[in-house]
């Protein structure tokens, strides 16, 4: 359980507390009305109602307590940490490894690989960014859901900024540029996806770090964030990603991944606003292929 608190300002004497909070510490309503009918309301360590009066100084906590978790098998098989913190977790994923468990999915998940490493509490999964199962790299997660709700907020804003790197088949041109095409499901399909006229808006930018071997080295960054956007604007450019099985060719020496990760990730911390800032090196296998047969 985590508590979270916020000392009432001048101007917030004599103001219900269910406005203090909400205002002071940025609860979405769906999360104030969850935590008011737990009693999970505080006024100087005191639980209250939510109409009880604050006045200048007094400090309005709430009790961050997670709903019971699903039905989600653990699996005692590492994770790649690389920050913790009572609110916030980035992990550099690996690949192939789906993200969540699912009916049509592998049981072993970054999902239930979490869930064995916070066995002792009752763990909820809360993706804050998700990456396909043959993605590899960093992606944020949220302890709790008031952290959740806060940094997607700014997911798709200049505040949460993600760049990734992309080995593609043959050179791309021009070397630098902007793909704005508009993207949606491919007729018929349950999965694929294509750019089409009548899809949603979608924008990725795009530079050449290297190129070699028939391939060329990508990082991009996306201004939106639409289902494998990175894979569908490369292909409709005629450079689709390595390995990609989807939307160009499997390559064995890719096995059950692409030539796509997720290096660099810039966001504001959800509870601090401190800017964070995590880089992930890129996997070898992208600079064998870039060297070539040897």
């Amino acid at each position: 359980m985590r508590e979270i608190s916020y000392t009432a300002q001048p101007g917030d004497d004599g103001r219900e507390i269910k406005r203090v909070a909400r205002a002071g510490l940025g609860l979405s309503h769906h999360l104030f009305t969850s935590i008011k009918q737990k009693d999970a309301l505080l006024l100087d360590g005191v639980p209250v109602h939510a109409n009880a009066v604050v006045r200048a100084g007094q400090v309005v906590s709430v009790r961050l307590e997670d709903a019971p978790p699903a039905a989600v098998p653990a699996i005692d098989l590492p994770v790649n940490v690389v920050y913790e913190d009572d609110d916030i977790l980035i992990v550099d994923k690996d690949a192939p490894l789906s993200c969540m468990c699912g009916v049509d999915k592998p049981v072993d998940s970054l999902e239930s690989r979490l869930h064995w490493r916070y066995r002792d509490g009752n763990y909820v999964f809360r993706p804050v960014n998700r990456l396909d199962r043959g993605t590899s790299g960093l992606m944020a997660v949220a302890k709790h859901a008031h952290a959740q709700q806060r940094m997607q907020r700014l997911l798709h804003t200049a505040s949460y900024v993600r760049e990734y790197l992309a080995l593609v088949e043959g050179e791309a041109q021009p070397p630098a540029g902007v793909i704005s095409a508009p993207i949606g499901k491919a007729d018929g399909a349950t999965v694929r996806r294509e750019v089409r006229p009548d899809g949603k808006s979608a924008v990725t930018h795009y530079a050449t770090v290297e190129a070699g071997g028939g391939y060329t080295l990508l990082r991009l960054r996306l201004e939106t964030g639409r289902t494998h956007q990175i894979r569908v604007h490369l292909a409709s450019r005629g450079w689709p990603v390595a390995g990609d099985f989807l939307y160009g060719r499997e390559d064995a020496r890719l096995p059950g991944r692409f030539a796509l990760h997720s290096a660099y990730l810039s966001l504001l911390h959800p509870m601090t606003g401190e800017r964070m800032v995590f880089e992930s090196a890129m996997p070898p296998v992208f600079s064998e292929l870039l060297r070539g047969p040897r």
